[in-house]
């Protein structure tokens, strides 16, 4: 049993049976994408004052 797996797994495993890779094709931005992006860049940089005037408080 152990040969006839050892055997099976080497004859699945070659590499005629894999695919080739192919690069994933980026996808152009929508308007609404681009908004909410400026929306968090905005709110990151919002919070990021926040925590700058607590902390500066102490």
């Amino acid at each position: 049993m152990r040969i006839i797996t050892s055997i099976m797994t080497v004859i699945l495993a070659t590499p005629t049976f894999a695919s080739t890779y192919e690069r994933p094709i980026p996808q152009a931005q929508s308007a609404t994408a681009e908004f909410w992006y400026a929306m968090a860049c905005i709110a990151l940089v919002a919070a990021m004052i926040a925590v700058q005037q607590l902390v500066a408080r102490r």
